[in-house]
């Protein structure tokens, strides 16, 4: 029995051994391309949602929290995903820049960013807080990580020049960095009773299910792209 090895097929058209072998040594390719592929699309996609207690889930039980609900919505629509809670309650993003290199070891595919809410809350300098955003989203492209950017709204108490100011800081350093950019995370869910906890700051179950709702289109698009 002769060894295995490319196959010689039949020269019925004149054409050369040579070409025929590497015709055929070039579908092996192809093939072991298209397994890999499969295999690798068949591999959940690690989201790493980092933020502070709007992530952690704040007063909810765990299976109602921000990271939960998302993942069981992109599971619902066929998509094998892993999605890792890295929220921290009361941090701010001085906070999460200093955990940031424990944060990547989890190797996330994708890093959903929600960072500044206890920023605005204190009354800290907008400059500081697109600071550390800054160097956040500097290290998460060197790491080769798909980010999206959620955005914040300041406090009305804080006034309009801090509002604007603050506001202004996540659009910015969406197109200085070219990442995914939601503009509002709690959008639909902010300054509505029905949808928050007694403290009127952070969403509910049912406000959380707005959140995972509206955001959902665009974890997607970044999973697809990233894919």
């Amino acid at each position: 029995m002769k060894p295995i090895g490319l196959i010689l097929l039949p020269n019925r058209y004149g054409l050369g051994p040579g070409f025929v072998n590497a015709a055929t040594a070039m579908i092996l390719l192809v093939a072991a391309i298209l397994s890999w592929s499969v295999a690798a699309a068949a591999e959940p996609v690690r989201i790493l949602a980092l933020g502070d207690s709007l992530t952690a889930g704040y007063g909810l039980a765990r299976p109602a929290s921000f990271p939960a609900r998302l993942a069981e919505a992109l599971g619902a629509g066929g998509l094998a995903v892993e999605v890792i809670n890295a929220g921290v309650s009361g941090d701010t993003t001085a906070g999460g820049l200093a955990r940031l290199e424990w944060a990547l070891a989890e190797v996330p595919d994708v890093v959903i960013l929600e960072l500044g809410a206890n920023d605005g809350l204190r009354g800290l300098e907008p400059a500081s807080t697109l600071a550390n955003l800054d160097a956040m989203l500097t290290r998460l492209a060197a790491a080769r990580v798909a980010v999206l950017l959620a955005g914040m709204k300041a406090p009305p108490n804080l006034g309009a020049e801090y509002g604007a100011e603050f506001d202004a800081i996540f659009p910015e350093l969406a197109r200085k960095h070219g990442v995914a950019f939601y503009p509002f995370f709690l959008d639909g869910v902010a300054a509505r009773p029905e949808l928050n906890q007694e403290d009127g700051i952070h969403p509910n179950a049912l406000g959380v299910a707005v959140i995972v709702e509206r955001i959902l289109p665009h974890v997607k698009a970044l999973i697809a792209r990233r894919r």
